[in-house]
Parts: structure tokens; C-alpha cells; sequence
């Protein structure tokens, strides 16, 4: 008896070593995608290296999100034809073609094209790591250790914000493809996906990699059940069409598809991109580099605190009251900036409220906006037809960062600074409807238990 027990223990510190490897990976997509926030102003500011005003350079987080969407138009080809594992190491080289064009950029093209080239990398990170990270992590786990990539993205947002406030271009870019090499040569010790290698016909490979995963000696249960877990769903049609005609694809689809564009519709891309910006239209007794660092970090820190309670109250359950939550504080907000601009009280003494507001709003986000629509990003789709469904909801996350991007901009300028605040919460509220509707409650279940549940 205690012979079979020790025989099907399961030792879950080998998924965990794989999982911060991998992180790496979302460490450096968080880094290149929040770029902007504090270089914007420094290469605006800097009239002897550059010639760039702010128009133009408020253009650097709108191309990045262009190169993702026509990257996704055909990034699953690549993912299916290199796996997992080979995947991770593909988006390595985008985002250090991407450094290499910054550290040399004088010009707004030069730059232009280097987040056009980032954004290929971001295609590859969204679309990889979470689909390698949901297929090594058993259930049991997959709650926290599914979401830390994401912490490690939003470490990523800290990171830049506190070198953008301290170094040159230059020298962060150096920096940068340091940490993309550790990763790819860390990226070399880890085991393929035993789910690719099954998919692949290669048996003894996947049952090596379970063992190193799970780290047991009997792993003939598991292989066998994630074996059978595969072939059910690759006996399952696996084109374009299928996702739309098959039920459990559609209902996959229009989840992901909610929660993804959801997300970007409370403002977050904004905030993080745009921190010092706003923070500086804002006033308050901060400076704005100071303030995004402050958001940063609660960001970076809240995530990590608060991803337990996806595991607590579920995911469906934690999206809802996030949702609640953070519409009533950009509200709040959006009251503020409105009785500011058009000077219906004196606001001085409550100076410190916009930075208290962008603190609250951390903390409503992290523990649901923050955390589920990339944890669910690994689970819903099934393994014939999951690469093009992820760049589908890809695709559509890159045009409602477009979009937000865009419409705070629009409203700023001809608005006011409330506007967006009102706009973005005003869809959170609107969004608590669909969340109980469309998104389906996967805590604590397999892969192959979500798509049955799907098909019920």
C-alpha cells in the first residue's frame, strides 16, 4: 500500500522550474509592449538624438498591436508546424530584431518598424506560452502557477517604467537582449509538451517528459489518459470552418473572444501604456514617473496576491466581481476629472485622488480582469483546433487595443480627460451581463473535462 502510494505521488516542483523558465518569456513581452509609457516622453523631449513630437510618437503602441494581428494571420501555421516548445524559441528573434532597430533608431520609421517587429513577437508569446504552460500544469496547480507568466508580464511593465525613468534607449535595449538570451538558453533544459508529443506519435518521448514533469515512477496512468484525451480531440475536425460550426468550438470562441476584448475595454492597455501620460494631465503632488512606478508595481505585486482568489471563487465568479468593481472606480474617476475640468468645486485638498483611483482600480482589476482572460486563454479550445482558435483571439485583442488606444486619444483631446474614465467603466458594468452568460467555469478541471463540459 505504501509502495503504490509513493509510486502515484506526484511532485509538482519540475512544473513549477518549467514554468518560471517560461515566464521569461512574458518578463520580456512585458517590457516591450509597455516601452512606450516612459520612452515616449524621453525621445520626444530629446530634440538632439531624435525629431519626433508627440503625435507621431503616440503612434508607438498603435503599430505594435497591427504587427500582431497580421502575424496571427498565419502564426498558427508556424505553431503547428514547430510545437510548443520550438514556438518559445521563435519569439525570441522578433523582439531582438526589434532591440537591435531601437538601440540604432533616429528616425520615427526606424522606430515605426521596430514595434511593428515587436509586435510579431507578441504573437508568439500570447500564442505559445500559455498553450505550453495549460498542457504542462496539472489542475491541481494550474489556478496560481497558470496565471505567474502573467505576473512576470506585468513584472515586465515595473521593470521598463523604472529603467525608463534611468537610463537611455540605448542601454535598456542592451539589457533587454541579455534577458532574451538567459531565456533561451534556460529555454533548452525543459521537456516539449508531452500533449505536442503525443499529437507528434512520440510515445516514449511524452512519457519522458511526464516523468520529468511529474516526477514519478509510474507514469503509464497519465500517459494514458492524456493519450486518450488527445486522440478524442484530434478525431475532431480541426479547419477554419470548425470553429464556428462546431458547438463547443463556438461557445470556446466566443469566450475567449468576450473575456480578451473585455479586458482591453476597462482601460488597462491605456493605463499601463499611456501611466506617466495620464498621470501627468492628472496633476497631483507626484511626478508622473514617480506615479507610473507606483502603478507598476501594485500592478506587478497584486496580481501575484490576488490570483489566488480565481482558485477561491472560480473563474466565471472572480471576472464578474472584478468587473463590478472596476467600473464603479473609473466611474468615481471619471466624476473627479469632469468637477475638475469644468471647476464645479475646488479639488485642490483632493489632489492625491487620481493616483488613489489608478491604486483601486489595480486592485479590482488584478483579481479577475487581470488574471482570468489569460489563464483561460490555455484552456478552452481543444488540441485540433487550439492554435487557430488563440490567433483569433489574438487578432481580436490587438484591435481592441487599437481601438482604446485610439478612442482615449479621440476623447482626450476633444472631450476631456473624464470621457474615456466613463466610456471604460460604463463597459465594465455592461460586460457583468455577458460574463454570466458566455463564460464557462473551468476551475479545477483537465483540459479534456472543459471540452466536455463545453459540449454539454
Amino acid at each position: 500500500m505504501e509502495l503504490k502510494k509513493i509510486e502515484t505521488e506526484e511532485k509538482i516542483y519540475s512544473q513549477i522550474l518549467a514554468v518560471l523558465v517560461v515566464s521569461l518569456g512574458l518578463f520580456s513581452n512585458g517590457i516591450i509592449f509597455v516601452w512606450s509609457s516612459p520612452f515616449s516622453l524621453v525621445i520626444t523631449q530629446d530634440k538632439v538624438n531624435y525629431d519626433i513630437s508627440e503625435e507621431e510618437a503616440s503612434y508607438f503602441i498603435v503599430i505594435q498591436p497591427v504587427g500582431m494581428i497580421t502575424c496571427s494571420l498565419f502564426y498558427f501555421k508556424i505553431a503547428d508546424f514547430l510545437g510548443r516548445k520550438k514556438a518559445l524559441f521563435f519569439l525570441t528573434v522578433p523582439y531582438l530584431i526589434s532591440w537591435l532597430i531601437t538601440i540604432f533608431a533616429k528616425s520615427k520609421f526606424e522606430f515605426y518598424a521596430a514595434r511593428f517587429i515587436a509586435g510579431i513577437g507578441d504573437t508568439a508569446a500570447f500564442c505559445s506560452i500559455p498553450s505550453y504552460v495549460g498542457e504542462i500544469l496539472s489542475p491541481s496547480i494550474r489556478g496560481f502557477w497558470g496565471n505567474f507568466p502573467l505576473f512576470m508580464h506585468y513584472c515586465g511593465h515595473l521593470f521598463i517604467n523604472v529603467a525608463g525613468s534611468y537610463l537611455s534607449v540605448q542601454t535598456t535595449a542592451y539589457i533587454c537582449i541579455a534577458i532574451l538570451v538567459v531565456f533561451a538558453l534556460l529555454l533548452t533544459a525543459l521537456p516539449e509538451s508531452p500533449y505536442q508529443l503525443i499529437k507528434d506519435g512520440k510515445f516514449d518521448a511524452a512519457k519522458k517528459s511526464i516523468r520529468w514533469l511529474r516526477r514519478k515512477p509510474n507514469i503509464e496512468q497519465d500517459f494514458q489518459s492524456m493519450k486518450a484525451d488527445v486522440d478524442r480531440q484530434l478525431s475532431e475536425r480541426g479547419k477554419w470552418k470548425d470553429l464556428f460550426l462546431i458547438d463547443s468550438n463556438r461557445k470556446a470562441l466566443k469566450a475567449g473572444c468576450f473575456l480578451r476584448i473585455s479586458q482591453q475595454l476597462c482601460g488597462i492597455t491605456v493605463f499601463a501604456t499611456y501611466s506617466q501620460t495620464i498621470f501627468q494631465k492628472a496633476g497631483g503632488n507626484l511626478s508622473p514617473q514617480i506615479s507610473s512606478i507606483i502603478f507598476s508595481s501594485l500592478v506587478c505585486s497584486l496580481n501575484l496576491i490576488c490570483c489566488s482568489s480565481v482558485d477561491k471563487w472560480g473563474r466565471k465568479l472572480s471576472y464578474f466581481y472584478s468587473l463590478i468593481a472596476s467600473g464603479t472606480v473609473l466611474i468615481a474617476m471619471a466624476v473627479f476629472f469632469f468637477i475638475d475640468q469644468f471647476q464645479f468645486a475646488n479639488l485642490d485638498k483632493i489632489n492625491w485622488f487620481p493616483l488613489a483611483g489608478m491604486i483601486s482600480f489595480v486592485f479590482t482589476y488584478s483579481f479577475g480582469l487581470g488574471v482570468v482572460p489569460t489563464l483561460m486563454l490555455s484552456e478552452l479550445f481543444s488540441a485540433s483546433i487550439k492554435f487557430k482558435g488563440i490567433c483569433i483571439l489574438i487578432i481580436a485583442w490587438g484591435v481592441a487595443v487599437v481601438v482604446t488606444t485610439n478612442l482615449f486619444h479621440l476623447l482626450t483631446a476633444n472631450v476631456g480627460l473624464y470621457a474615456p474614465f466613463l466610456v471604460f467603466g460604463v463597459c465594465c458594468w455592461m460586460s457583468t451581463i455577458l460574463t454570466i452568460r458566455w463564460v464557462p467555469e473551468t476551475k479545477g478541471k483537465t483540459l479534456e473535462e472543459i471540452q466536455q463540459s463545453l459540449k454539454r
